[in-house]
């Protein structure tokens, strides 16, 4: 895989303020902002640029405790203006403008762009969506389609640099390609034939995935006795009742079942979730006669 050149600079010099990002020879300029920096981000020419633009919140309840609104206009501050004045869209905090440093974008590449980045969002589940409708992808010349899918492709390099996974996409994987070039991990699997747990994950992207159609739990029951084991304790149940709410997690027969892929911070926080108890991660998940943690360090003299 080559690499790729990001260049981030921080506007007011402090981690958090107005950012913006690009990628070497990619057309596409991200500005990236807090909510209370909004007037400072407005003042900027991308501001008056046709553009499209994610709204970001923070929300406990949301699939991966954030709610997302995706959006464009033919001069973005007009309608972040009009956003920041409704009441029904409270809930932001964080504004990422992605326009185009050639200003060849138009009204329909920015509504080719909504559509698609709606649709990338539903794919990835990471984050619940605000749009009340998905536009559907408006016709555009080949050559256009094709630049825009391009642009997005870079966009989907981006954004995640920046922390925000609303369209971090499972990669598609070479058919070609040698696991050593690849992406993901072996396919490892959690089992536990008492509670019928079998579950599957992978390492895709850098991120523990678990996959959809894994059997977990249909309810965690783990408890602890010190202090320090029942807080984390209280926050696997946490993870496992807020993926059952978000319908992640489809409870059938005394079963739990993944609707998605579901990404976690660890394999050991994965397997808790799929378990209903603590588990060591690096050992418990394994892939024929290799451990999660064999595969993790290998290589490693």
């Amino acid at each position: 895989m080559s690499g790729k050149q990001i260049k981030l600079f921080l506007v007011d010099g402090t981690p958090g303020g107005l950012t913006t990002a690009e990628i070497t020879n990619w057309t596409g300029h991200v500005l990236s902002g807090r909510r209370s920096d909004l007037a400072d981000l407005l003042k900027r020419d991308e501001a008056q640029r046709t553009g499209v633009y994610l709204l970001l919140g923070d929300d406990e309840a949301a699939i991966g405790d954030t709610r997302c609104y995706i959006g464009e206009a033919d001069v973005v501050a007009d309608r972040l203006r009009y956003h920041n004045r409704d009441v029904n869209k409270d809930y932001w905090d964080r504004v990422v403008l992605v326009t185009s440093k050639d200003t060849n974008l138009t009204k329909s590449h920015g509504r080719y762009l909504e559509s698609r980045l709606i649709s990338l969002a539903t794919q990835a589940g990471r984050v619940s969506l605000e749009n009340g409708t998905a536009p559907p992808v408006p016709a555009l010349p080949e050559a256009d389609a094709s630049d825009m899918d391009y642009f997005l492709s870079q966009l989907q390099i981006v954004l995640p640099v920046l922390g925000v996974n609303a369209i971090r996409v499972r990669p598609p994987k070479p058919s070609t390609a040698p696991l050593a070039e690849s992406t993901e991990s072996p396919v490892f699997r959690l089992r536990q034939a008492k509670l019928g747990v079998d579950a599957q994950a992978q390492q895709v992207d850098g991120e523990f995935t678990m996959l959809a159609g894994s059997i977990v739990v249909a309810s965690w029951h783990g408890v602890g006795k010190a202090d320090s084991t029942q807080k984390a304790y209280a926050s696997y149940r946490a993870q496992h009742e807020q993926l059952v709410t978000d319908g992640s997690i489809v409870v059938e027969n005394g079963k739990g079942r993944l609707a998605r892929d579901v990404v976690f911070s660890s394999p050991s926080t994965a397997g808790a979730v799929a378990l209903g108890r603590s588990c060591n991660g690096r050992r418990e998940w394994v892939a024929g006669s290799e451990t999660f943690g064999d595969w993790e360090s290998r290589g490693v003299e």
